[in-house]
């Protein structure tokens, strides 16, 4: 990830793409709407990922979890507009802020143990 000055860009969301494609476009736009907690239904798999991740990845992360919604959402409205990746315009829709501001937090929750 590039993430100059602490802060992320598209290239940075673009190295991992592959995770975002893995979400199925009408499954992740019905978890949206409904503002669904995918880090509760996931819970197993997350923890072992952050319980693999180096410090680098560690670093990544935390600035992720620190950068607002709306950045992110503009990010991924960017990344949506060069990709053309259905995942990206979902996610980057206003009326799911409040379903990315809750899985970011119940991230945060589970990472705290992970990354300090």
């Amino acid at each position: 990830m590039i993430m100059s000055d602490n802060r992320l860009t598209y290239d940075d969301v673009r190295e991992y793409e592959h995770l975002f494609k893995k979400a199925p476009v009408f499954l992740l736009a019905r978890f949206g709407k409904r503002n669904t907690n995918m880090v509760s239904k996931f819970e197993s798999q997350v923890l072992k990922y952050l319980s693999s991740l180096d410090d680098n990845q560690k670093n990544k992360l935390r600035i992720v979890l620190d950068t607002e919604v709306a950045e992110l959402q503009a990010i991924l409205n960017e990344a949506y507009e060069k990709s053309g990746i259905k995942q990206y315009k979902i996610l980057a829709n206003p009326k799911n802020k409040e379903f990315i501001e809750n899985n970011l937090n119940e991230i945060r929750k589970v990472a705290d143990k992970f990354i300090k």
